[in-house]
């Protein structure tokens, strides 16, 4: 990434566990936002990844950073994965993949030979202003939670 810092592009979703039934990136304008991309709800990684982000929830609110999943499952695929593991953080549906695409992260990936068109797990961190200040990509989840409040911290 360059010097001069990226806008972030901007979307308007629905969202499951938040304030309002869609979400604009443009309206948190003035709030440091965590998107992180997941492939799918009820995955052995991303509820490790939901997990990690729920247990750092009032760590990132202490510092005003607002966090958000953001995955092309549906709001009642969120809802359930939400109350069935506890989790905290407000669920973005992505179902027509056009954030998934505008971030990069809709990428073809494989698995046992056989390949597909999937989300790639990615992190960004987006600043005040609405520029992406940091992106992981191909995120590993073990410890990803925390290095990404580390980066927030430092802002």
């Amino acid at each position: 990434m360059s010097d001069t810092l990226e806008l972030a592009p901007d979307f308007t979703l629905p969202v499951q566990g938040g304030e309002h039934s869609e979400i604009s990136l443009s309206g948190l304008r003035g709030t440091p936002v965590v998107l992180f991309f997941y492939p799918r709800d009820e995955t052995s990684g991303c509820t490790k990844e939901n997990e990690a982000f729920t247990a750092l929830d009032s760590e990132f609110a202490q510092i005003g950073v607002k966090v958000f999943g953001i995955s092309k499952d549906s709001l009642e695929s969120h809802e359930k994965f939400m109350v069935k593991k506890k989790l905290t953080v407000p669920l973005i549906s992505d179902e027509h993949g056009t954030a998934s695409e505008d971030f990069g992260v809709w990428k073809e990936k494989s698995m046992y030979g056989k390949k597909f068109m999937g989300i790639e797990r990615s992190t960004f961190l987006i600043d005040a202003e609405g520029r992406i200040a940091k992106a992981w990509r191909k995120v590993k989840v073990p410890g990803h939670a925390e290095e990404v409040l580390e980066a927030a911290k430092a802002l």
